[in-house]
């Protein structure tokens, strides 16, 4: 006979079915005797599962409806915290049907009052500009990702490339770090995966890359892992504070071990500086008179900053360094060249009428 507890389980497992279970049926399934189904009965009454009792000859036993989980034992702000969580990722093209199942299932154990106010919040989770060229990534993929980092088990996969290019950080082509598609050579990827991460609604793996001896991000939604896996390993450590300060610091364009911008500069805008502050990011704005401001600002490049400073629109002034200088001289030039008509046709690319 089984121990009580994992008798207990089997029997909760039966009453989950949304159908009456005769005592008889119970008992000869789980090969105890009815007296004993009606005591494991009142124990799981005793633990806070609604197990109703239907009397007559099509009677039985079965639990109430949202009954899934055991009694949860969460106060006021906890069950307002788990309500937003959920409610904000059924956004997500990964999760999103699992957490709206989730969520009514939470939402029918617990007590009329604090299922009110779960009722009463109402979340619209905006996503980012640009998230909506990311393809979806299974939960088995995630899942299996998240295995092999538990195991520390050496994984083989294909990359392969989509609509976003060849880059493996869309939108942030050339950035050290970002590992394109390699899976097109015939030879897959061997890595050792370390963490599983989210950045601006996608997912990637943080794995150090074993062919190229270094550290990579890597997109899950273009991940195709290969089997077996290979042998066990030992973590490496990675650079920086932590793995949130690695994978910012990649897509600043750094090796990890900081999170700062590789090139960072100051110039004076002809622009007061409440109309900069929203748009200037992570950077620094002061107001030097009406229609005047100073920006520090930082980017991946020397060419990216000169170019998201152009985006203001507004007379000039460089204060440093002279890098910043010659990044805009360098624009002015390619720019010029535009304008002229004596740019250099890019292979590959389609003439102009």
């Amino acid at each position: 006979m089984q121990k009580t507890s994992a008798r207990l389980l089997a029997l909760l497992s039966l009453l989950q079915t949304h159908r009456d279970r005769s005592g008889d049926d119970l008992a000869g399934r789980l090969g105890i005797t009815p007296r004993t189904v009606r005591r494991d009965i009142d124990r799981l009454r005793e633990l806070g599962y609604p197990v109703r009792a239907a009397k007559g000859p099509s009677g039985g036993y079965r639990l109430d409806a949202g009954a899934h989980l055991p009694p949860l034992l969460f106060d006021d702000g906890q069950a307002v915290a788990l309500a937003l969580a959920l409610r904000s990722a059924e956004s997500d093209e990964t999760i999103g049907e699992d957490a709206a199942r989730a969520l009514v299932t939470v939402r029918q154990v617990m007590p009329p009052r604090l299922r009110r106010r779960i009722d009463t919040l109402r979340v619209t989770a905006v996503r980012p500009p640009g998230a909506a060229g990311a393809s979806p990534v299974g939960t088995g993929l995630l899942a299996e990702l998240g295995r092999v980092i538990d195991a520390r088990e050496e994984l083989r996969f294909d990359y392969g490339a989509d609509a976003a290019g060849a880059s493996g950080v869309s939108g942030a082509a050339g950035v050290p770090g970002a590992s394109g598609a390699a899976g097109a050579a015939g030879w897959p990827r061997r890595v050792q995966p370390h963490h599983l991460v989210t950045w601006r609604d996608r997912w990637y793996l943080v794995a150090w890359d074993l062919d190229r001896d270094d550290w990579r991000t890597f997109r899950a939604d273009r991940i195709r892992p290969r089997t077996p896996t290979g042998p066990r390993f030992t973590p490496r450590e990675l650079p920086g504070e932590d793995v949130a300060a690695f994978v910012a610091g990649r897509f600043r364009g750094t090796d990890g071990s900081t999170t700062d911008w590789p090139c960072r500069g100051e110039v004076v805008l002809g622009l007061p500086a409440e109309a900069v502050a929203p748009f200037a990011r992570d950077g620094i704005v002061e107001e030097l008179g009406p229609d005047r401001c100073r920006l520090t600002l930082g980017s991946w490049s020397w060419t990216g900053l000169a170019t998201t400073i152009g985006h203001f629109d507004a007379d000039i002034q460089v204060i440093g360094p002279p890098e910043l200088t010659s990044a805009f001289a360098e624009l002015a030039a390619r720019y010029a060249a535009v304008a002229t008509g004596r740019s250099q046709t890019i292979p590959g690319s389609v003439p102009a009428p």
